[in-house]
């Protein structure tokens, strides 16, 4: 079992955005000076209920922020992402790239969904996809906390899924913007470390 009685093969770890581009030292982020240690922390703190999940016979999900290209190549930029990022261009976070893929520590996902928004609800087949897996529950985590993992953990709530958030397997640029966003996402949902998530799983719940 997962929790609250859902069997765990109808449960997902569902991570948001924890791709090349944004962790990894050659992604784009990096390139373009930004960087956080707890965000690229992530991927190990996530791997053990990503093992534990997929032992017990459940799903992982992850959640690929996409730049599509237009002519030429040069990507669609929201004009709100290209005031606060200003050094995203062509090859960044494109379809199909290294830099849009989920790290290598958590590869591979059963379900890859992009998104060109906060919320991974947002214009996707995400909730098509869950259904059709016959998923129920989702363990969130990813990237920023404050940002694409609240909007689609607040989706998913009105979706009537059975949400756990990890609080330790999200982060945001500032501590205590990812610590009030926890707060604030506790009254919507369950919260747990990866370590109790891990744990659940393991021993079936």
């Amino acid at each position: 079992m997962a929790w609250d009685g859902i069997d765990a093969k109808r449960s997902a770890l569902l991570i948001v955005d924890l791709q090349n581009d944004f962790l990894h030292p050659g992604g784009a982020y990096a390139r373009g000076g930004q960087t956080a240690t707890e965000i690229i922390a992530l991927p190990d703190r996530v791997l053990p209920v990503a093992e534990a999940i997929r032992a017990r016979g459940g799903w992982v999900v992850s959640t690929q922020f996409t730049l599509v290209p237009g002519k030429g190549g040069e990507p669609f930029i929201s004009p709100h992402l290209k005031r606060l990022r200003p050094f995203l261009g062509k090859g960044d976070f494109a379809p199909g790239s290294w830099g849009n893929s989920l790290v290598g520590a958590l590869q591979p996902p059963d379900i890859v969904v992009e998104k060109v928004a906060y919320s991974a609800f947002f214009m996707t087949r995400m909730e098509w996809v869950l259904r059709q897996a016959g998923i129920e529950a989702l363990y969130i985590c990813g990237i920023v906390t404050n940002g694409g993992v609240a909007s689609t953990l607040r989706d998913a709530h009105v979706r009537d899924f059975r949400i756990t958030l990890l609080s330790d397997g999200c982060a945001a640029f500032q501590r205590e913007v990812h610590e009030t966003s926890v707060a604030d996402l506790g009254t919507v949902c369950r919260v747990a470390t990866c370590a109790e998530a891990a744990a659940e799983l393991r021993e079936g719940g």
